[in-house]
């Protein structure tokens, strides 16, 4: 008779515990306290309805001015956050540097085109912002661009990245990183409504291989690095060397955001400027054909599958290439060597 007694007691006790518990989790929920869950999760669910890290966004233009005014009307339209507009004025003949100062923008000011590397760098010192954002004045923003960006710049919880937003295009470059759809080649022929109206369907998957503008990175790295370099002016490949540079510092998160969209009218400025011999001085800079660290170092244009890249395989096509780049570098250098004397 003992014997059920001593079972009935337990598996009341059992029941008297589940009960206990279901009754501390309802007098949680009444009190507000939610049950706990995986960091990642909470993270992401604070970031719904907290506020956008600012971002100083900085811009060089080289009187420009239709162009600007688009950009900063869009910006300023389409942003989530108040962020700051941070200028350069190439020359500025055209009006730019009275219409800056009616708007209340900041800038800096050159009398002639001193090139990107040169405008971005000074127009940078005038912020103080946590987060960079490199713009080219000839962009339009849609809507959501930086809230695509700023949340997964909260969601990395790392140090070190470079992240991009994805341009639309309206001419084919065989940029593996951009959408191709064309809303108009000038401001006079943009089809704006058209643009925002076909939005929700240009958003593509995320990429590997940012260096493009839009381009967010956290300032201290912008600082670390010193920059664009500008021995690359007027600007010709200062991206894939910005990247580098931040490689080396050691950012292996370099990320094309698929739903961060502006659309890109194409080279308004970089259009009229004498180019600087950008892949070859990157090659004698740096050892390694541009086309290689874009190809073996970035995965330039690649689904991204993770947020770090690893280091690239040492393949025997990775290895001739590297080699046969150096030797290039090697021969450049002494046919410039030999052309001084």
């Amino acid at each position: 008779q003992g014997m059920p007694r001593r079972v009935f007691s337990r598996r009341g006790a059992r029941v008297e515990i589940v009960h206990q518990r279901q009754r501390t989790k309802v007098d949680d929920r009444l009190r507000g306290h939610a049950p706990r869950l995986p960091t990642r999760i909470h993270r992401l669910l604070r970031m719904v309805d907290a506020p956008l890290p600012p971002l100083d966004i900085v811009l060089a233009s080289w009187n420009n001015l239709p162009y600007l005014k688009l950009c900063v009307d869009s910006f300023r339209r389409h942003s989530a956050a108040a962020h700051r507009l941070l200028i350069h004025v190439n020359d500025g003949s055209d009006g730019t540097r009275e219409w800056l100062r009616a708007q209340g923008i900041a800038f800096t000011e050159s009398a002639e085109n001193i090139g990107i590397c040169r405008a971005f760098n000074r127009a940078a010192r005038l912020g103080t912002g946590a987060l960079v954002c490199l713009v080219n004045d000839d962009m339009y923003a849609l809507p959501g661009w930086d809230r695509a960006l700023c949340r997964r710049v909260e969601a990395l919880g790392i140090e070190r990245y470079m992240l991009s937003g994805t341009m639309i295009e309206p001419t084919e470059t065989g940029n593996p990183c951009v959408r191709v759809a064309d809303f108009g080649t000038a401001v006079e022929r943009f089809r704006e409504a058209d643009l925002l109206a076909a939005a929700p369907r240009l958003a593509i998957q995320d990429w590997y291989g940012s260096s493009y503008c839009p381009l967010v990175m956290p300032r201290f790295l912008w600082d670390e690095v010193g920059g664009l370099s500008e021995e690359f002016s007027p600007g010709m490949s200062s991206d894939p060397d910005l990247a580098m540079k931040c490689w080396r510092a050691g950012c292996r998160t370099f990320l094309g955001i698929g739903d961060s969209l502006t659309y890109h009218f194409q080279c308004k400025s970089t259009g009229r400027v004498e180019r600087n011999p950008g892949p070859r001085q990157f090659l004698e800079k740096w050892g390694i054909p541009q086309s290689l660290f874009n190809r073996a170092y970035l995965r330039k244009g690649l689904p991204a599958t993770d947020l770090r890249l690893s280091e690239p395989r040492l393949t025997i096509p990775f290895v001739w290439h590297m080699t046969r780049g150096r030797v290039k570098s090697f021969a450049q250098r002494a046919m410039m060597g030999s052309s001084l004397r």
